[in-house]
């Protein structure tokens, strides 16, 4: 009898080990979404320091390390808000950025090496600033942007670092969106917009007026990247003509297109690689259901082989170089974990690690992370992930659905903090890129247009059921939650497919989008006519507006809500929720609803997050049934 008790459990694992698969330990929420050990490695142009961030005080703050000593230094004191970036101003300084409350009025400030007290360098109220062009070559000056004349615009200044002196060198006169300069830091080159067609703006020196090269409809992309080297030729991304976003070499000069650089008869161009000491392009990426590389330099294709046989179960890519690009910052990661940096030096062909991100996060612990797609109700193929928990049969899971934000965007393969922290309470977790997505094409994109709650919601119900059939989910325990975009989406679940999710979150998402568009920031005001385009005119679109804005629907709603806000959010007013709160429950249905008043669009201290998730957390054990 045992002998036969034995045969028939081989049998089973061998049609279904996943289920015998040792079921990982209960991971504590706040080791999903507590600040990192160290992060943002960056090396100072001639070799010798490393930058980064490290909490202190529960915030991100930047420390400094000499590469041969091995010494230390904290160098900034943050205590309200983490800071939010930085870059090397030469060897001895560090430019960082920081809001107030997450209002995304960026102020630049200045350091030293020693920690002395920063200096702001846009100290004014209400205005935002951000870096167009750090001039490398100049040891005093830098460019940036900056909306105080008129909030709406930004005008370019050059900075002098030591004495805060801002002198203004290009006005903005009301259209253009952003500025771009050459690789001697002039600036030759903008976009401008009248609303719903975009403009590429040029000159040949700064003594010249700008002059217009090419003018489309915002449905189609001639975006110059970034100048060639020589400063005479652009390089360019463009879909005219064509689906699929291409990479060209282009000559404003005699405003021509050159050359196709590089395609992909799936997918649009990513992102593009060149070396500063080459002065060249060496390779450009796509990502299909990962990130692949097309490379144009033998030894930049010979460097990425080399590094990934030091890490062959993982991506690696180079985050940062100094000036000789000797040493380099290698960043790795997975599905399974945030990863880990690296000091790479070339000559003596030695690495080191640096830091993890989340050293308590054992990888074998943690969930895979699969490319998935499926056809929606209309025919389009629809692209995906899936995260399913391990120690379990994939088989009628709880599942939870994660639309992006956006929604001009797109979800990509990695660590996904929110997905693990699921799966290792036994939810499948399923992210889908829905039409309205970027990198899958023009008309994929396109196909989004005015379908906020329609065919875009669809494909997010489109995805749930095919779970379903899968026999993935429970039919009985789905869930919806979305941050942004997601979170309206999370709202447009309950309130349009009232009887498919059993509870869903929305975390900063709006729920009327006529307040919606009336609440944008100023600076998004130019661009304003291309969201009607794109999401519907308030006027021409009244009726529609109405039918996929949630608060006009909350009798709807049978489902558990719970919402998350951020008081001092510019993108989403606070507004947004407070009004799809005060309708359910005068519809007499239950929200939980979460403010916080020192955050903006999404909570960034340490403690915000985990009242949020710890929230979420029992939400899901009280309607889904999780771990």
């Amino acid at each position: 009898m045992k002998i036969f008790l034995l045969i028939i459990l081989f049998m089973l694992i061998a049609h279904c080990p996943s289920a015998f698969a040792a079921l990982p330990p209960l991971i504590p929420m706040e080791d999903f979404f507590k600040n990192a050990e160290s992060a943002a490695f960056s090396i100072s142009p001639d070799g010798t320091k490393l930058a980064f961030v490290r909490p202190w005080e529960r915030r991100m703050n930047v420390y400094v390390r000499d590469i041969k000593t091995g010494n230390e230094k904290r160098i900034t004191s943050a205590t309200e808000r983490d800071i939010d970036g930085f870059f090397w101003k030469g060897n001895e300084k560090i430019i960082f950025v920081q809001d107030s409350g997450g209002d995304e009025n960026f102020h630049i400030y200045i350091t030293d090496l020693q920690g002395s007290t920063p200096k702001d360098l846009t100290p004014f109220e209400k205005v935002k600033a951000g870096v167009i062009d750090d001039l490398e070559e100049d040891p005093v000056h830098m460019l940036i942007g900056m909306n105080q004349r008129d909030p709406e615009v930004f005008d370019v200044y050059r900075c002098d670092i030591n004495t805060g002196e801002l002198t203004l060198i290009a006005e903005n006169p009301g259209s253009i969106t952003g500025w771009m300069t050459d690789h001697d830091g002039k600036l030759r080159a903008a976009l401008e917009t009248d609303g719903v067609n975009m403009s590429v703006l040029y000159r040949t020196n700064e003594s010249e007026d700008f002059r217009i090269l090419k003018t489309t409809n915002f449905k189609e992309f001639f975006d110059p990247i970034m100048f060639a080297y020589d400063n005479k030729m652009m390089y360019l991304a463009s879909n005219i003509g064509r689906d699929k976003t291409a990479l060209y070499t282009f000559d404003p000069e005699e405003n021509k297109i050159l050359d196709l650089v590089f395609e992909h008869d799936e997918v649009d161009v990513g992102s593009m690689l060149h070396s500063k000491k080459k002065k060249k392009i060496t390779a450009v990426t796509y990502t299909t259901d990962r990130r692949h590389y097309k490379f144009f330099d033998k030894d930049r294709e010979e460097l990425q082989k080399d590094i990934d046989r030091f890490f062959p179960n993982c991506e690696a890519v180079i985050s940062d170089t100094d000036d000789d690009e000797r040493r380099l910052i290698i960043r790795t990661y997975s599905d399974r974990t945030r990863g880990a940096y690296y000091l790479y030096d070339r000559k003596d062909n030695s690495i080191s690690k640096l830091a993890e991100l989340s050293p308590w996060l054992k990888e074998e612990h943690m969930a895979s992370m699969k490319a998935i797609e499926y056809k929606s109700r209309d025919d389009l193929t629809i692209h995906g992930y899936i995260t399913l928990p391990s120690g379990v049969e994939s088989k009628d899971l709880p599942l939870v659905v994660i639309p992006h934000g956006g929604p001009s965007a797109r979800d990509y393969w990695g660590f996904d903090s929110v997905a693990q922290f699921l799966a290792n309470r036994g939810l499948a977790v399923l992210s889908v890129n829905f039409r309205g997505s970027t990198g899958y094409g023009k008309a994929f994109w396109q196909a989004g247009f005015k379908q906020w709650g329609k065919k875009m919601q669809d494909d997010v119900t489109d995805g749930v059921l095919w779970a379903v059939e899968q026999g993935i989910a429970d039919r009985k325990k789905l869930a919806i939650f979305g941050g942004s975009y997601g979170g309206y989406a999370a709202l447009a679940g309950a309130t349009f497919t009232p009887d498919l999710y059993a509870c869903a979150v929305s975390y900063v998402g709006p729920s009327n989008i006529f307040t919606l568009l009336e609440t944008i920031p100023p600076y998004w005001k130019p661009m304003i006519e291309m969201e009607y385009e794109s999401v519907g005119d308030p006027v021409k679109d009244k009726e529609l507006l109405e039918e996929i804005s949630p608060v006009f629907h909350a009798e709807n709603i049978k489902i558990p809500l719970f919402i998350a806000q951020g008081a001092n959010d510019p993108r989403v007013n606070k507004a947004e929720s407070d009004q799809i709160v005060e309708a359910v429950r005068k519809a007499g249905k239950e929200v939980i609803y979460m403010v916080k008043d020192n955050e903006g669009h999404g909570f960034q201290n340490e403690e915000n997050r985990f009242d949020f998730y710890r929230q979420m957390e029992e939400f899901f054990r009280k309607y889904l049934g999780s771990r």
